[in-house]
């Protein structure tokens, strides 16, 4: 994926066609919701990098540093995720 960031965090990009706009991790289509998603469900950041074998430990806590930054959005997202009539 040839991108560019937009984020101000060096692993995560915008980019207005992919995943609606929202933060992805760059070179992927891997949402920072999907890797927040699986953390606040009680999985463990070597868990999230087992589920995604392309992600790197870093990676992973960028998204939960995006994640502190923007927490209602992130929220919004993983509410959304996990209940789709919302």
């Amino acid at each position: 994926m040839d991108s560019m960031p937009a984020t101000g965090y060096r692993y995560l990009v915008t980019l207005p066609n992919v995943r609606g706009g929202n933060a992805i991790i760059d070179g992927t289509r891997i949402g920072v919701h999907d890797v927040v998603g699986l953390i606040v469900n009680g999985s463990s950041v070597d868990d999230v990098v087992r589920s995604f074998p392309d992600l790197t430990r870093a990676q992973v806590y960028e998204c939960l540093a995006y994640y502190e930054d923007h927490r209602a959005k992130i929220g919004t997202l993983i509410a959304r995720q996990m209940n789709p009539e919302l």
